[in-house]
């Protein structure tokens, strides 16, 4: 609770709370309504403008634009999650790979984080889902990879670090397994570390499904998704530029949110940062004659 009182107290990330929070909400609410059925065509009102009843108007089949950009909130909301637990699983794992076992096998799994780390998430996501095909599920466990490998390399010193601690070599003499002192002791112990990792990783996911769906890799057509719908109008941005500005708006909010979001929780977490007031932050003494 006390983390979460710094956290609302950071301007960013409130602000990152908000976005995260309307972007749920949005999800949960498209599930049960929307003003118009997503997948309803009505060639009637085509590239209608913002008004009542379509507030922010109609693509060129006419169906409602702000249907679409909530129904895609779920498709974006299940990338990001689903992302974030297939990161936190191989990144968690490796991590405790390279920090708990024997000498080899801690080098063998820090050169495969290493080799890894150096391919971006979005290449190693193109790869996947050229080779397995676009889907959902595909993102979601290229994304996970990608980022998870990421969530290792930062976890993993922090794991050795904290096992050198007192408080884990009494737990240790006390009998404890390996097992037992990382549930126990090391992973409440880079938490913090883990889970900004763990937000800019979903805003990672964000981007990357609304990028590869754009690309036709994502989300297949007949689901609504933030990147499909802007790889429908890109065509006709020099026609109808405000349809485009509705799903991009939503996507540069969703990853500003995310990112800010993994800033704050950063600065919350971290007592260095969160214990001193702004002034001090930003204090730089002058020099002693």
């Amino acid at each position: 609770m006390r983390t979460l009182r710094r956290l609302w107290g950071i301007g960013t990330g409130r602000f990152g709370i908000l976005v995260v929070a309307v972007i749920l909400l949005t999800a949960i609410v498209s599930l049960v309504w929307t003003p118009f059925d997503p997948g309803t065509v009505d060639a009637r009102a085509r590239w209608t403008d913002p008004s009542w009843p379509h507030v922010l108007g109609t693509d060129g089949s006419g169906r409602d634009l702000l249907s679409l950009l909530m129904a895609g909130a779920r498709t974006t909301v299940v990338v990001a999650v689903g992302a974030g637990v297939v990161a936190s699983l191989l990144g968690l794992a490796l991590a405790a790979l390279g920090a708990l076992t024997a000498r080899w096998v801690r080098e063998s799994v820090a050169v495969l984080v290493d080799i890894l780390v150096a391919f971006p998430v979005l290449i190693i996501a193109m790869m996947i889902t050229a080779v397995w095909g676009g889907s959902l599920a595909v993102v979601i466990w290229s994304v996970g990879i990608g980022f998870g490998v990421n969530i290792a390399r930062v976890t993993r010193p922090e794991l050795r670090r904290v096992l050198q601690s007192d408080f884990v070599l009494a737990g240790r003499a006390s009998g404890l397994s390996p097992a037992q002192n990382l549930v126990r002791h090391l992973l409440p112990n880079v938490a913090p570390v883990f889970i900004v990792q763990l937000s800019w990783g979903m805003a990672v996911a964000v981007l990357a499904e609304a990028g590869l769906s754009y690309l036709g890799f994502g989300a297949p057509i007949t689901q609504p998704s933030w990147g499909v719908l802007l790889s429908d109008l890109q065509s006709y941005i020099s026609v109808h530029p405000l349809t485009v500005v509705w799903p991009g708006l939503a996507i540069t909010f969703t990853v500003l949110g995310l990112n800010l979001l993994g800033d704050a929780l950063r600065e919350a977490a971290d007592p260095t940062l969160s214990d001193r007031t702004p002034q001090a932050r930003t204090h730089v003494p002058g020099v002693v004659a």
